[in-house]
């Protein structure tokens, strides 16, 4: 019976303890359970899907990638708000992140009077000290602000060429900004005149290395016009300005839209500049070319305020008496116009004249009739100062009966003529005329203005100046390409020939020498190699001397005919680069030879690249030779 009790007992104790294990169990569960489903829950609210979360017991374990640190802090974060964040485990891992980028490298240069300043990130493999070294120089080092930091980061493709580049330009431009980038160049500066403005745009243009984009904005001020001058006129050859000038753009967009309505072909040429005596200018033009136009022929100048029109001679009277009658009630008060209808000349009665001639070599003539012989000296002495002492030839008679103003008139007709490259100046009693070509593309307005000037309201001139590209000292210089190109057509009908086994030039090529230095003289400095090659006969060593020395017998040719070669250099090749079969005579003529090449970045000499050429050919009829000339035979 006490067993009994003692056994009931022990089952009662055992009984309780595994419900107990149980409910703990169970606990457990169920608490694990609510904290990996209220974790999971509140990491999806977050957005926080790659997370995996693992209760055991009272830890909660989360896992996963997450994009960034920050990402994963948050993740612990969100977990610790559901759990105590004791018992939150990470284990999660932050996804690799690619390197930094490096920073936009940049830099401004602004140069004014009062020195230079440069700002901007530049890679610490930049030259910082030899730019403001060289920016010191100029303006001095106390006129240099340095704004420079530098990154130590790899220099991007190009950037290195465009500061170079643009540091060089700034040493040139006295009043500029320059905004450099990797490969890239904006340059902002004023000029002091248009022609100016068309040089820097031109040398800028020749100077830019291939691997940097130059963008220019270059302006230059309005000329001030003194006088004020226009002049259009219908004849013959057709409806044209001598000369035009506008205040505004809107004033001169209204004048050719005049013109073109008077029978102008084309784009005429108009300068906007400073000096218009009234804001009215662009009415008083408008009514004078359409006048022209009424007249059916004539012409119409405008010095300042005063207006000469000019009817063609023979016109009809009353026509002409109506228009100009128009004309001076229309024109606004400020204006002064003058009229005149010429007469018919007895084609039997020639007026007296003077003549110059300015040839395109330079030399001038001048005939015809002057007052007296004072005159006659006045003339050629001021000729002489103008073009040259040795230039000039003088064939003008004394002859009476010329007008009074004869002298004065001759004098401009040659100040006239000075502007031109090439043509003539006719001075006749009633009249001027100048005709030629030039290189300058306001001549016509700059000789109309001066003729305007000196001979005095109602005087009479004609202008018939054109304006040839080839002959403007600025646009007409040839590019670097071009420049190969002219020496690649002088070269296909002549070679450059040495005497056998020799470094001097045949005589038979001093007429090509001649023609080349006359190219290289308009080309200016172009980055130029001078290239020897030779045929296989011989010891290589000997070949690589030979054609170095002839490559320098170029230069030294080119240098005694005043070419200036400061950027031409000259090596020798030897047997390299063959273009032909040296087991052939001619294949062997063909490898003897010089080129000229444009030194471009990379470049590198290969037969398929496009190169000047001529054939340095030897004189030799046979390949016997002795082993001292047996080099390039």
């Amino acid at each position: 019976m006490r067993l009994s009790s003692l056994l009931i007992i022990a089952m009662t104790f055992f009984a309780a303890a595994v419900v107990s294990l149980v409910a703990a169990n169970f606990s457990v569960k169920l608490i694990e359970e609510s904290s990996e489903i209220g974790v999971r829950d509140a990491l999806d609210d977050e957005g926080m899907t790659w997370a995996e979360v693992q209760a055991d017991g009272l830890q909660v374990t989360l896992a996963g990638i997450a994009p960034t640190e920050a990402v994963r802090f948050k993740a612990l974060t969100t977990a610790g708000s559901i759990v105590d964040a004791a018992r939150v485990i990470d284990q999660m891992e932050v996804e690799a992140q690619a390197a930094i980028a490096p920073p936009r490298f940049s830099a401004e240069v602004l140069r004014n009077d009062s020195g230079i300043s440069i700002i901007g990130l530049i890679p610490t493999t930049s030259d910082r000290e030899s730019a403001i070294e060289r920016f010191s120089d100029i303006v001095g080092k106390d006129n240099v602000a340095d704004f420079l930091e530098q990154g130590d980061y790899p220099a991007p493709e190009g950037w290195e060429d465009a500061l170079a580049f643009a540091l060089t330009a700034m040493t040139q431009l006295p009043r500029a900004k320059a905004s450099i980038e990797a490969g890239r160049v904006l340059i902002t500066a004023i000029a002091d005149s248009a022609e100016a403005k068309a040089a820097m745009e031109n040398k800028l243009n020749r100077s830019v290395p291939p691997s940097v984009e130059l963008m220019l904005d270059i302006a230059a001020p309005r000329p001030v016009l003194t006088p004020f001058t226009l002049r259009f006129q219908i004849d013959e050859e057709g409806a044209r300005f001598d000369a035009c000038s506008a205040d505004t753009d809107a004033a001169r967009t209204r004048i050719l839209a005049a013109a073109t309505k008077a029978g102008v072909i084309g784009t005429a040429r108009c300068t906007v500049g400073l000096g218009v005596p009234t804001p009215r200018w662009a009415d008083a033009v408008e009514q004078a070319i359409n006048a022209v136009k009424q007249l059916e022929g004539g012409s119409v100048t405008f010095a300042d305020a005063d207006i000469t029109l000019v009817a063609l001679a023979g016109s009809d009277q009353a026509n002409f008496d109506r228009v100009v009658g128009e004309l001076e009630n229309s024109l606004p008060d400020v204006f002064a116009l003058h009229s005149k209808l010429p007469k018919v000349l007895d084609p039997n009665e020639g007026p007296p004249e003077f003549t110059a001639t300015l040839s395109p070599e330079g030399q001038v003539q001048l005939r015809g009739r002057v007052i007296d012989v004072s005159m006659r000296e006045l003339a050629e002495s001021y000729a002489k100062a103008r073009f040259g002492s040795e230039k000039v030839y003088t064939a003008a008679r004394v002859a009476e009966n010329l007008p009074a103003d004869w002298a004065p008139r001759v004098l401009t007709g040659l100040e006239a003529l000075a502007g031109l490259s090439n043509g003539s100046v006719t001075v006749t009693p009633t009249g001027l005329s100048v005709t030629g070509n030039t290189g300058n593309p306001d001549a016509s307005s700059e000789i109309a203005a001066m003729l305007a000037g000196k001979l005095g309201e109602g005087s009479e001139y004609d202008i018939d100046v054109t304006y040839q590209e080839k002959l403007d000292p600025v646009l007409g210089l040839p590019s670097p390409d071009q420049c190969e190109a002219e020496i690649g057509e002088v070269l296909k009908t002549g070679k450059i020939n040495f005497e056998p086994g020799s470094a001097t030039i045949d005589a038979s090529a001093l007429g090509i020498m001649d023609e080349i230095a006359e190219i290289l003289k308009r080309c200016g400095d172009i980055p130029l190699e001078i290239q020897g090659y030779t045929d296989s006969q011989g010891r290589e060593e000997m070949n690589l001397a030979l054609s170095e020395s002839r490559a320098q017998s170029v230069l030294n040719e080119l240098r005694a005919r005043q070419v200036l070669t400061g950027t031409f250099t000259a090596k020798g090749f030897g047997e390299e680069n063959a273009i032909a079969d040296n087991s052939t005579e001619a294949g062997r003529e063909a490898n003897r030879r010089i080129e000229f090449r444009l030194i471009r970045p990379n470049t590198v000499a290969t037969p398929e690249q496009t190169t000047l050429e001529s054939i340095a050919q030897s004189g030799d009829t046979d390949g016997e030779t002795t082993e001292q000339d047996s080099a390039d035979e």
